[in-house]
């Protein structure tokens, strides 16, 4: 009886544990609060309580994570360390997600924290692309994206996030950051830190301590077929310990081999002492790489045939119409009412299929019109589908002068506005793609460029359909197209191959 209330009593005082910083950046009603983690990887001990509270308190499904911890192996068995590290939604200053968020439903509060509305979100995916630390999932139980907030609803009660609480070595430090007498802000200065993918320029407002750039690094190590309960006797226990000290140490073919000499190189001459040093630097050039023993699953492609789909279906329907206006205006073609009507409704058509495509790839279509009532005009995806609307509507103001057999100089000033609105239409992907930061697209300075091509090409394979009758030029025009979706095809797809995490 009297171990349950003692047990009773720790329980309480667990989840109930205010954090003076909180607290006091709470009553700081005039000074401006900046919310963020540290990571002390030195303590980390991989015992996923931060993943489970987190879970448990905003009921996470099962299969997906708002935080999850990463294992690295190094050396080879019996030879062997394991670091671990704790990864989330980074909460950054500068956050690419709720840029490229068509509908704000992800949004930066102010005291920091990077928080989403669910209520708001189209399942677009558009923020999962952004995101340099593949932190949001789709939650399979609403389609609607989600991730780390901090625990926002705890925040706002002076009580600290469910991660920190439960971590039992304290491994996991929150806090304003802006506070210079808080604990966090004391442990950033104090310490040497860093963070994950600082090139990203996003500013992220999570630090670790102590770790290594092989397990920050989503490229450095290879995903392992092996995973936490299978060989795990080698990177816990006795050599854990030298892993905070020596995080290259497990990095050779005989841990025992590499202690040796390091024990021998402190007693020896300075002269014997860089023999010694030359020889563990070999020792470590001969090592394996470090491998990763656990992680969360690869989310895979987020936009597959859908998106490679409508890329092709958006070119053909405004390079056809840029090409034949610029002809015209050329004198290269004579615009027939025949032709007329046919690149109208050729235009419409595949305009329409583009429209379905972008609805069909939505975890929440019924909620697409959000894009255009609720818009966030940062976002390319918004732009892009006012951008769409207005060229359906020129190609509509086309078939209303050729129903009503209306003056035809009408169809020139409508291509006056059509012409730069099909070339939007072709390209604008190129700066969706751009804001997608957590993908190599918004490295690729000649993504719009390539885009303004591949619109002339189907514009024109387009326009040989309709004007032509040779079989040759028919062929030509039919392996065009086919090059063109290839590339298509390969642009949306091998950038989603590589891991982010």
């Amino acid at each position: 009886m009297r171990g349950s209330l003692v047990v009773q009593s720790w329980a309480l005082l667990l989840g109930e544990r205010l954090t003076n910083e909180v607290l006091g950046a709470a009553q700081r009603s005039d000074d401006l609060v900046n919310f963020g983690f540290v990571i002390d990887n030195r303590k980390c001990i991989g015992c996923h309580a931060c993943t489970v509270a987190c879970k448990s308190e905003h009921d996470v499904p099962i299969g997906v994570n708002r935080t999850h911890v990463k294992y690295i192996e190094k050396g080879t068995y019996p030879d062997v360390t394991r670091e671990f590290s704790v990864h989330r939604c980074n909460h950054c200053e500068d956050s690419p997600c709720t840029k490229i968020c068509p509908t704000t439903a992800l949004f930066t509060r102010e005291d920091g924290i990077v928080d989403f509305d669910d209520d708001r979100c189209i399942g677009c995916k558009s923020c999962m692309q952004a995101c340099p630390y593949d932190a949001l999932y789709i939650d399979p139980n609403k389609g609607t994206a989600a991730k780390c907030n901090y625990c926002a609803h705890k925040i706002e009660n002076s009580y600290e996030p469910s991660c920190v609480v439960v971590c039992p070595v304290e491994a996991i430090i929150s806090g304003d950051l802006d506070d210079p007498n808080s604990s966090i802000s004391n442990y950033v200065s104090e310490h040497e830190v860093t963070v994950r993918k600082p090139e990203s320029g996003a500013k992220p407002n999570v630090f670790y301590v102590e770790t290594s750039e092989d397990i920050l690094d989503p490229h450095a190590t290879e995903r392992s077929g092996e995973y936490l309960w299978t060989d795990q006797a080698a990177g816990v226990g006795h050599f854990a310990k030298y892993a905070d000290s020596r995080l290259g140490a497990s990095d050779t073919n005989s841990m025992i081999v590499q202690l040796a000499l390091e024990k021998k190189a402190r007693a020896a001459n300075p002269r014997d002492r860089a023999i010694i040093r030359d020889v563990m630097e070999r020792l470590d050039e001969q090592a394996e790489q470090p491998k990763r023993s656990y992680d969360q699953p690869s989310k895979g492609v987020l936009w597959g045939w859908e998106v490679s789909a409508y890329i092709v279906t958006k070119a053909i329907a405004s390079g056809a119409y840029l090409v034949a206006m610029i002809a015209m205006f050329a004198g290269i073609i004579e615009m027939t009412d025949e032709l007329w009507w046919q690149l109208t409704v050729g235009c419409t058509i595949f305009l329409g299929i583009t429209g379905f495509l972008l609805v069909k790839d939505l975890d929440r279509p019924e909620r697409f019109l959000y894009v255009l009532l609720r818009p966030n005009w940062d976002s390319w995806l918004v732009k892009g589908a006012y951008i769409l609307s207005a060229f359906g509507l020129v190609l509509a103001c086309n078939g209303v002068v050729l129903f009503f057999d209306l003056d035809r100089t009408y169809l020139n000033y409508l291509a006056v506005a059509g012409i730069p609105l099909a070339t939007l239409t072709g390209i604008y992907t190129a700066w969706l793609f751009g804001q997608a930061s957590g993908r190599n697209w918004s490295k690729d300075r000649y993504l719009t460029l390539k885009m303004l091509v591949e619109m002339i090409i189907l514009g024109v394979a387009s326009i040989v359909f309709l004007t032509s009758s040779e079989l040759i030029y028919w062929a030509t025009a039919f392996v065009m197209i086919l090059l063109v979706c290839r590339h298509a095809h390969n642009t949306v797809i091998q950038p989603q191959l590589e891991t982010l995490h």
